[in-house]
């Protein structure tokens, strides 16, 4: 949980930044492909909140390459090898490594399909959000591609800044002073 809230919130913050509907799109994405994935013989995933969850970390991690990570303080590694971290530690815990890799698989074809492909010499986006979907959930927004103001972010917002304890005329005034 802790990883989808945090890769959910930087994803939000930077990446869709001012593009809701497009955070929605990725979440239809993923979760229809784990739906198909599941609905197969070859993998029996009860709890597809695992694979969705390693989804998001892959697409978090791929898009902020340069982070590093410090891993219980034995060792640094730059983000996008964290994914492939949790297979390890699911092979050693003895979880569901299939799980892991099916998150990962479909990450990485939203991330080629997003962010790879179009930037090919003749290519295009694939993936789309629908008009529909960017006037429920992006209303009334003039342009989806300009980032939102500090303060328009979620939790992005410096509450007092600026401003000196007490008022905008400096601090408080003593009145036990003589």
């Amino acid at each position: 949980m802790i990883f989808l809230y945090r890769f959910c919130r930087k994803l939000e913050e930077t990446s869709f930044s001012g593009r809701t509907a497009d955070f929605v799109v990725l979440f239809l994405f993923g979760s229809t492909l784990t739906l198909l994935v599941a609905s197969t013989n070859y993998f029996r995933m009860l709890f597809l909140g695992e694979a969705l969850t390693t989804m998001i970390v892959y697409i978090g991690c791929r898009r902020n390459p340069f982070v590093v990570y410090n891993f219980f303080g034995l060792f640094r590694f730059q983000a996008p090898y964290l994914p492939w971290i949790l297979v390890l530690f699911s092979v050693l815990f003895g979880g569901s490594v299939a799980v892991d890799l099916v998150g990962i698989a479909i990450g990485h074809m939203y991330y080629f399909l997003e962010d790879v492909f179009p930037n090919k010499p003749g290519g295009f986006k694939i993936i789309r959000t629908p008009a529909f979907m960017k006037w429920i959930f992006d209303g009334t927004q003039a342009d989806h591609g300009e980032p939102l103001e500090p303060e328009d972010r979620p939790g992005g917002y410096d509450w007092g800044e600026g401003v000196a304890p007490g008022g905008r005329d400096g601090p408080p005034a003593n009145d036990n002073q003589q």
